[in-house]
């Protein structure tokens, strides 16, 4: 069983999530973060007991939140990664930091 955060995201370039930033929670540390595919991602998750939340970095604070459970969906095209259903802010994760500006 593990438990990760997702601070941020890669885009193609037709806006879609390709790439998510994990990061691993242990007792007192969190790791870097270390770029999963898409695919890699929802397997990670998908084993039993793994679990992953949002973590959202908070301009007012300076510091990083845990944000809103993460969960793997079956849509329409597949199986992808959903935060929060139907909230304009936060639904896909789209909400989370943009890296694209980071070489893979």
């Amino acid at each position: 069983m593990a438990i990760y955060r997702i601070s941020g995201v890669w885009k193609d370039s037709n806006n879609i999530i390709t790439h998510y930033a994990f990061h691993s929670v242990a007792e007192k540390t969190i790791s870097r973060a270390i770029k999963k595919t898409k695919s890699d991602a929802i397997k990670l998750l998908e084993i039993k007991g793994n679990t992953a939340t949002t973590w959202v970095w908070n301009y007012v604070t300076a510091n990083w939140t845990i944000g809103e459970n993460v969960a793997v969906v079956n849509g329409r095209n597949g199986k992808y990664l959903r935060s929060n259903l139907d909230k304009t802010t936060t639904d896909n994760l789209g909400h989370l930091v943009d890296f694209d500006w980071i070489d893979p």
